[in-house]
């Protein structure tokens, strides 16, 4: 069994569609465009979801890794 490591999951989801958790409960929708060592996260065509449903279409977004809880493939 191969372990994957969490950049390795990253740098594969990069150019696809993700779904991000914030701390205090947003749900981010977006494509990856990039990512650094901090897990700071670019991401484009972000959408901000409420119950899984649409509630704001962002744009291009800047978030920052120490807000992040986790980063999902779609």
């Amino acid at each position: 069994m191969i372990q994957e490591r969490p950049f390795d999951i990253l740098s594969k989801s990069t150019g696809k569609q993700v779904l991000i958790r914030l701390k205090g409960g947003v749900s981010i929708r977006g494509t990856l465009t990039s990512f650094d060592a901090h897990m700071n996260v670019v991401i484009e065509s972000a959408e901000e979801l409420e119950g899984g449903d649409l509630k704001a279409k962002l744009g291009t977004i800047l978030l920052r890794g120490g807000n992040i809880i986790y980063v999902s493939p779609v």
